[in-house]
């Protein structure tokens, strides 16, 4: 299998007077963050996760892979959060989508209420929780789904990335089939529009991501569009998998002490952060073959300047 088309759109929305959302749209990874403490800060903190799931190593994948990013996406917002007072108390929502054609799997990688849902045989199936208020209740038995649609406090959070020392990351790993399509959005969708019209849009659109990515963002907006809303949609197809492409291959700047550290598969926040994230300028000492020659004609100079001399004294 392969990853085929992927579109990505997000919005303002309505109410809204700044985007807190950022996306990924990068195969094989695909991911939605949904800012949250206010427009400047929860913008801040989208874009921190957002930049932090970029670092993914090429070849690295599985849940392990979007643990440790996630893990250390938590670590860099909540340092920034303690070092501006203006984005104390920032996070984000995250919820992350890796593919590995060889494998045939999607992992996930997901914190807060953005959803992630797979398309499969003409049905649409929430792959992830909401990690809410309402979410917990409902999966208590305390509500129902069509109460937990009209709650009140649906909005209200239970889990995001960013806002304490560490986070609890939902991951699992799925097969992918020929023929799914992925969609990960934030609660500006839905929270607006139901998961049959959503379904029913997708279907409209004829499975075009494009098409229907804008057709999803125009329904929450119609809709009232009370929130940003982000929507990424990408579509696994028969065949083999795209080679990527090797990158090119760099010599290292002794004197680029800026590079960031990227994160091994597995390997968690809480080790990169005791880990260096610049490497020191390599030092030399001593001199090469060219100040050797150099030192040598030095010492014939003087040696001839002494001899003159002493003639000189011996002439008078």
């Amino acid at each position: 299998m392969r990853t085929g088309r992927a579109s990505a759109l997000t919005d303002t929305g309505r109410r809204r007077p700044h985007n807190e959302d950022t996306f990924v749209c990068d195969p094989p990874l695909f991911a939605v963050a949904d800012g949250v403490g206010g427009a400047k800060a929860g913008e801040i903190a989208s874009r921190l996760a957002a930049a932090t799931l970029e670092e993914r190593l090429p070849g690295s994948f599985g849940e392990d892979t979007l643990t440790a990013l996630i893990l250390e996406a938590n670590n860099r917002i909540y340092r920034h959060a303690l070092d501006d007072p203006d984005a104390a108390g920032m996070g984000t929502v995250v919820t992350a989508l890796l593919v590995d054609e060889t494998a045939c799997t999607v992992a996930i990688g997901h914190v807060g209420d953005s959803r992630a849902y797979r398309i499969r045989d003409e049905g649409l199936e929430q792959l992830t929780p909401d990690h809410s208020l309402v979410g917990e209740l409902v999966r208590a038995g305390r509500l129902s789904t069509e109460e937990a649609e009209q709650h009140p406090h649906r909005s209200v959070i239970t889990r995001a990335v960013g806002t304490e020392p560490t986070v609890d990351v939902h991951t699992e790993v799925l097969d992918a089939l020929p023929g799914d399509l992925y969609l990960i959005c934030s609660d500006g969708l839905t929270d607006l529009v139901r998961d049959e019209h959503i379904l029913e849009l997708i279907a409209a659109a004829e499975d075009d991501p494009e098409a229907a990515v804008q057709s999803l963002v125009d329904a929450a907006n119609s809709a009232g569009g009370i929130d940003n809303i982000t929507v990424v949609l990408f579509e696994i197809l028969a065949g083999d998998p795209v080679p990527a492409p090797a990158p090119e291959p760099t010599a290292p700047d002794p004197d680029d002490d800026t590079a960031e550290h990227a994160l091994e598969p597995g390997e968690n926040a809480a080790s990169a952060s005791a880990t260096p994230l610049s490497t020191p300028p390599i030092q030399r000492h001593g001199a090469g073959a060219g100040g050797r020659w150099l030192a040598l004609l030095a010492i014939l100079l003087a040696i001839s300047i002494a001899a003159i001399v002493i003639w000189w004294s011996l002439k008078r």
